[in-house]
């Protein structure tokens, strides 16, 4: 009997509307309104008709030039924006994980964005008491637990974050970038924890311009251009031919260097 999906996605559209020429003052909008000078309106289309779905145990990787609608396709799948059109089904936990920000309150320690974290996702503290040691433990920061999240390095940052994500316990991991932060050692657990997560009937959607972590961690890809969908299928015929559309030369020599 075949699974149901976890993330089921049908022809997704995102719509955002660009301001041109808005007001920068107070008086600016006076003058504007006394004139009659409207705003300009731009409309972008982030995503143009996607359709993706992802089964339990599966990892799905995508990839694309900047601008191509990655990280709004994880947006969409995490719930934190709202699709202009199409279906979007989800089932399960989700944890998501982004270089550009975790989602910590920077004024709260270590712990106390933990407990927070179980919390946002529904578990008592009791549950994320017996994950703590864990967390800590995966992500090194022995000492460091009960300061406040601003202080750490960016790699202490990062490292906390992903150790959170893997520990409590999704269905679904949305990763953005989060694996070229940090020291090989560290790179080393984090593919170990990974591996563990989806072989355990976890779906994870990676999204990287770091064609060899794709190759590695990924069994198919999505490639997106401009929002829209240029090819998808198994890892190792779209990553190669993505590399060759971009002429992406170092990324070539990564690929034929294989990930420990």
């Amino acid at each position: 009997m075949t699974p149901e999906p976890l993330i089921a996605i049908r022809d997704l559209k995102k719509r955002y509307t660009v301001l041109h020429n808005r007001p920068h003052s107070f008086k600016d909008a006076v003058v504007r309104k006394l004139t009659r000078r409207e705003v300009e309106r731009e409309t972008f289309w982030a995503l143009k008709g996607v359709d993706l779905t992802v089964n339990p145990g599966e990892t799905v990787g995508i990839v694309g030039p900047n601008g191509s609608g990655k990280s709004t396709m994880l947006g969409v799948i995490a719930g934190i924006l709202r699709p202009t059109a199409g279906e979007v089904r989800v089932r399960g936990r989700i944890s998501v994980l982004i270089e550009a920000g975790i989602g910590f309150h920077e004024d709260l320690t270590g712990l106390e964005n933990i407990y927070l974290s179980g919390a946002l996702l529904g578990m008592s503290r009791r549950e994320m008491a017996a994950r703590v040691d864990r967390i800590v433990d995966f992500a090194d920061l022995h000492g460091f637990a009960d300061t406040p999240v601003r202080m750490l390095s960016s790699g202490m940052y990062m490292r906390l974050g992903f150790s959170v994500a893997v520990h409590l316990d999704p269905d679904i991991l949305l990763l953005d970038e989060v694996l070229a932060v940090g020291d090989e050692e560290f790179h080393h657990k984090c593919r170990q924890r990974l591996r563990e997560f989806h072989q355990g009937g976890g779906a994870i959607v990676f999204v990287s311009h770091r064609m060899a972590e794709v190759q590695w961690l990924c069994q198919r890809t999505l490639w997106l251009e401009h929002g829209v969908v240029k090819q998808e299928g198994p890892t190792s015929e779209v990553v190669p031919a993505y590399v060759e559309a971009h002429q992406l030369a170092e990324t070539t020599r990564e690929l034929n260097e294989p990930v420990e």
